[in-house]
């Protein structure tokens, strides 16, 4: 059964992580992270396949080679999410809440970025 869970668990994470790709804003390393952590423990087959996988592999693979994102990953990733933030308050969103609610997230998100992710020196 405590497999299954983390199987499921997984699974979705990986969904969002894959919505990700397409959706600015929404984070797909943690994600795929996430996933990998609980499919590791779930099931090496799908573990395996997840880090194999030569679309997802990647963002996995180079997260745990360079022990977490160079700056430059950083910033490229905090001005994307800025820029759709704004542009979503903009253009998108009309109440005063939810832009307070989006940016606010921005924020949070940037304080992550910036002191939990850790900031890997690029490779020689």
């Amino acid at each position: 059964m405590r497999k299954f869970i983390l199987i499921f668990w997984g699974t979705i994470s990986l969904i969002i992580g894959i919505i990700g790709i397409v959706v600015p804003g929404l984070p797909t390393t943690p994600f795929l992270l996430l996933t990998a952590a609980l499919y590791l423990k779930g099931s090496e087959r799908l573990y395996n396949r997840l880090i194999n996988n030569r679309y997802l592999g990647g963002y996995i693979k180079n997260y745990y080679e360079q022990k977490g994102m160079t700056l430059i990953q950083k910033i490229s990733s905090i001005s994307v999410m800025w820029f759709m933030i704004f542009l979503s308050c903009y253009a998108f969103i009309e109440l005063k809440s939810i832009q307070f609610v989006v940016v606010f997230l921005g924020i949070t998100g940037t304080i992550v970025m910036g002191l939990v992710v850790p900031t890997a020196n690029k490779k020689p």
